[in-house]
């Protein structure tokens, strides 16, 4: 219950910040969004490549255990037509 008030505070400040008034910092959070717009691009890249790479190995891993598993059953149905 405390963050959740802290949190609703936190977000009235925010916004009181950037509205015109007696702070009045809007250029200020504008300047500082171009500012780390670059290196929020970068990490966003940097996560979407792992991701991508991660969804690369796990494809890779599914076509490896699809064909084991092929390979299993053609060896069972070969033993069992042989044991006939």
């Amino acid at each position: 219950m405390i963050a959740l008030i802290v949190g609703i505070l936190f977000i009235a400040f925010a916004v009181f910040a950037v509205v015109p008034g007696p702070l009045a910092w809007w250029q200020d959070v504008l300047a500082f969004l171009r500012g780390s717009l670059p290196v929020m691009a970068a990490l966003v890249g940097l996560v979407a490549a792992f991701i991508g790479v991660a969804d690369i190995k796990d494809r890779v891993e599914a076509k490896k255990e699809e064909a084991e598993e092929a390979r299993q059953a053609a060896d069972s149905a070969a033993e069992a037509k042989a044991g006939k």
